[in-house]
């Protein structure tokens, strides 16, 4: 549950609700190469301004942006960004962990009052990427700065990532996606088993988000993401879950306020405080981001 120091006001009858995952960006399809030609609602710029109308509608207060490229100009560009707008809560980027020069780097990328950690997409990467010594150093420079790092795989990689996370027992993870299941085939295991291992780690949360895209695209449905939702939400728990839409890409099956609609829907049954947990209380206390008003603004 969130601490005192994170606790979350509603300053009208709903309760606060963060976008714990989003992206945003300047469309050229040589720096985007990853969004196909069989993805024509990504081929656009997504800049803040699109992105407040969209939690306007949705009821959404604040948002952490998280890197789409492996470049330190995005994370600089992003961090700009979220200088000049207060709804962004923050930024998860990227720089070269397992490079010599990383400590240097992240030194400098500390004072940026709204870094909060940095990922890689290791579900790019080939087999064994997390083992490496190289990145393992580096994640012991990003535990002392006291930065998240965000886990980004697919669910084959669950048994690697469990191996990484308990080399850095002092060190905060957040999983992306839910490691990225196989909804559209309907598999369950060996997925569910591996996130519960994973998830007896207690420096480790869980966002729920990029499942719809995980799933068929055009007829996704309460009935194929439950299953997947409710492993998650045995294994976490609600105080170790946060949510977030994963915009612009969640376009390719949904529409951002239709997104969290059915998300607060899904999760009603639970008691206001869990709710509160998933919807802000952990993404706040995990990323260490100022309480919120439901004006989008610190209090």
């Amino acid at each position: 549950m969130p601490s005192d120091s994170t606790k979350l006001h509603n300053s009208n009858s709903r309760q606060v609700c963060v976008d714990a995952h989003h992206h945003l960006w300047e469309y050229d399809e040589n720096q985007y190469d990853w969004i196909s030609p069989e993805m024509p609602e990504l081929r656009q710029d997504f800049l803040p301004s699109d992105l407040k109308l969209k939690m306007e509608e949705a009821d959404i207060d604040g948002a952490v942006t998280v890197q789409a490229r492996q470049t330190i100009g995005e994370t600089e560009w992003l961090l700009k960004l979220a200088a000049q707008h207060s709804f962004l809560c923050g930024v998860v980027g990227w720089a070269p962990i397992a490079e010599d020069g990383f400590p240097a780097l992240l030194e400098r990328l500390s004072q940026e009052p709204k870094l909060l950690g940095l990922r890689h997409v290791v579900q790019a990467e080939h087999a064994g990427f997390l083992d490496a010594p190289a990145f393992n150093r580096g994640i012991e420079h990003l535990q002392a700065s006291g930065l998240i790092y965000d886990i980004l795989i697919f669910q084959h990689q669950l048994e690697e990532a469990i191996r990484f996370v308990d080399r850095h027992p002092n060190q905060p993870f957040v999983v992306d996606h839910a490691a990225k299941p196989r909804i559209a085939a309907r598999e369950i295991e060996p997925w569910a088993a591996n996130l519960r291992e994973l998830a007896k780690r207690p420096n480790v949360v869980c966002k729920i988000s990029g499942l719809v895209t995980e799933g068929d695209w055009k007829s996704w449905s309460t009935e194929t993401l439950a299953p997947y939702l409710d492993v998650c939400l045995e294994a976490f728990g609600a105080d170790r879950l946060m949510a977030g839409s994963d915009w612009p890409v969640c376009l390719l099956a949904t529409d951002y306020k239709r997104w969290w609609n059915f998300l607060r829907q899904y999760f009603a049954t639970l008691s206001d405080s869990e709710q509160q947990s998933l919807f802000a209380g952990t993404c706040c206390r995990t990323y260490k981001i100022p309480r919120l008003s439901t004006q989008g603004k610190a209090i």
